[in-house]
């Protein structure tokens, strides 16, 4: 399983941005998928989660409202859609993969970093 994020960058208090994080070696059916990020100096966080149906999304309460996850099997690509964005959700964002079954995320991409300036 090989996952890789991007589409982070500079972006204002209050705008938006779309994080993609392409898949491959993959099937989306053995596989839940999230995004994570961390800021500097803190741990990493969890941000989002999608099932390996596509059904069940689950939100950290800090980005409820704010950050919509999708999918397009097709595209073999998850996106994360960011808005409202403020000083706090700067941070690098990872896409993370786990397979049924197991509790950890076992495969991650590389982070792509979102700085937002106010």
């Amino acid at each position: 399983v090989q996952l890789q994020a991007s589409g982070g960058g500079l972006v204002q208090v209050g705008g938006s941005t779309r994080l993609s994080c392409a898949v491959s070696e993959f099937t989306w059916d053995d596989y839940a998928i999230g995004w994570f990020r961390q800021a500097p100096g803190k741990d990493r966080e969890f941000v989002v989660s999608i099932s390996s149906s596509g059904v069940t999304t689950g939100y950290a309460d800090s980005v409820k409202g704010r950050f919509t996850i999708s999918r397009d099997n097709a595209k073999n690509t998850m996106y994360l859609q960011v808005n409202s964005l403020k000083p706090e959700d700067t941070a690098d964002y990872y896409c993370a993969a786990q397979r049924i079954g197991i509790l950890k995320y076992k495969f991650w991409g590389q982070g792509t970093l979102v700085t937002v300036s106010s």
